[in-house]
């Protein structure tokens, strides 16, 4: 009789990455220096976008962008598990659990979105570098963004919505350290093969889609670089984007690797464990490979870090 529906759910059970008390504290250091790290850089670039009028270009714009999603979305999970662990109390109430659920639904598609944005910024300024100024004006470049950001809010609303419709069984401990979407759905005891159509449908149209694209994109950018006669000019072009391909890189491939992972039968706290390379390291790192690999972006940071060090 423990299985049966339970139509009233207060809470949810985040079993987190560990149940070892001494490992607890550890944790809780690493990830608060993460999400720091993550936040400082994340924002140092935001500043240095805004405040350097050589940044005032496509590329720059979509990259505080991306920058200020990769923010929120290490804020829907962190901090919640930071004082889970803090506080030794792994409780969710139902209503944070899906709040937590449709943000994170709605940044980690923006977040997909714009580097496929990014990708066709490249293609445009590699491929077609004349009409460049015509083709990303500010007017597309924000219409870009709009679009990205309405997607991402209707999709996660939609598997919000559904997940709403759902009874749930007594026993609701969630083998995660934030509420995911496939971990909340096997939770449920009534039937969740509208919510499994709709996630495979979604995933398709929002993952792979995207993904196409920027495969298609880099095609073309590879194509044309390779018509360039000078060695000196190849090496320019492949310079421009090798930012935003080393990011595509580490978002798709640690995704990718965290579902492969589930597929391959790994136990639920493993694949927790996986989760953490693109839901905390990938936002961090994102700064360090655009300020590391970019001249003007380095420049920029300068500027800035000495302007408030001489204000202070």
């Amino acid at each position: 009789m423990e299985s049966e529906n339970r139509t009233e759910v207060s809470e949810f059970i985040l079993l987190g990455l560990s149940e070892d008390p001494e490992l607890l504290p550890l944790l809780f250091g690493l990830f608060l220096t993460m999400y720091l790290v993550t936040m400082l850089g994340n924002l140092l670039i935001i500043l240095a976008v805004g405040s350097d009028s050589h940044l005032h270009t496509p590329m720059y714009f979509f990259l505080a962008n991306l920058s200020f999603v990769d923010i929120s979305f290490t804020s829907t999970i962190v901090p919640k598990m930071l004082v889970n662990i803090q506080t030794q109390n792994k409780a969710i109430t139902y209503a944070g659990c899906l709040t937590q659920l449709y943000f994170f639904m709605v940044f980690i598609c923006m977040d997909n979105l714009l580097l496929t944005v990014m990708a066709y910024d490249r293609y445009v300024a590699i491929c077609h570098p004349l009409y460049y100024v015509v083709i990303m004006n500010p007017r597309l470049c924000s219409l870009l963004i709009l679009v990205s950001l309405f997607i991402s809010i209707m999709s996660a609303l939609l598997h919000s919505l559904m997940v709403l419709q759902l009874s749930f069984c007594t026993d609701l401990k969630i083998p995660h350290f934030f509420c995911e979407l496939a971990q909340i759905l096997k939770l449920a005891c009534s039937d969740t093969l509208i919510n499994n159509i709709l996630v495979y449908l979604m995933t398709s149209l929002l993952g792979v889609g995207p993904l196409s694209g920027i495969i298609f994109s880099y095609t073309r950018i590879v194509s044309s670089i390779l018509r360039v006669p000078s060695t000196n000019g190849k090496v320019k072009a492949f310079s421009t984007c090798g930012s935003h391909l080393s990011v595509v890189f580490l978002f798709y491939g640690t995704c990718v690797g965290v579902y492969l992972s589930s597929a391959a039968s790994l136990s639920p706290r493993r694949r927790a464990a996986a989760s953490v390379m693109y839901t905390v390291v990938t936002p961090m790192m994102n700064p360090f490979i655009y300020s590391l690999r970019n001249r003007d972006m380095k420049g920029a940071l300068r500027k800035l870090t000495s302007g408030t060090s001489s204000f202070s």
